[in-house]
């Protein structure tokens, strides 16, 4: 799968079908290259010009499944 093809996908979070955005970058291992977490923005940018809200840095292990649109996640 190509970035191009993963950053247009929703993430929405399973525990309580929020959707957390679309993805906007990833973390991988060096050595082996494997992606090890997706990058999702925390709530609206524009907002974050007057408070800092973090970036969902999602784990590998908590993707549960990646679909045609969407990105299902397992958060707390």
């Amino acid at each position: 799968m190509l970035y191009s093809e993963l950053k247009c996908k929703e993430v929405i979070n399973v525990r309580d079908c929020r959707k957390l955005g679309n993805v906007v970058d990833f973390e991988f291992d060096e050595c082996s290259g494997c992606i090890c977490k997706l990058i999702v923005p925390g709530s609206a940018k524009w907002k974050s010009f007057f408070c800092q809200d973090a970036d969902y840095a999602i784990c590998y292990k908590d993707i549960r499944q990646i679909g045609p649109d969407i990105i299902l996640v397992d958060v707390p």
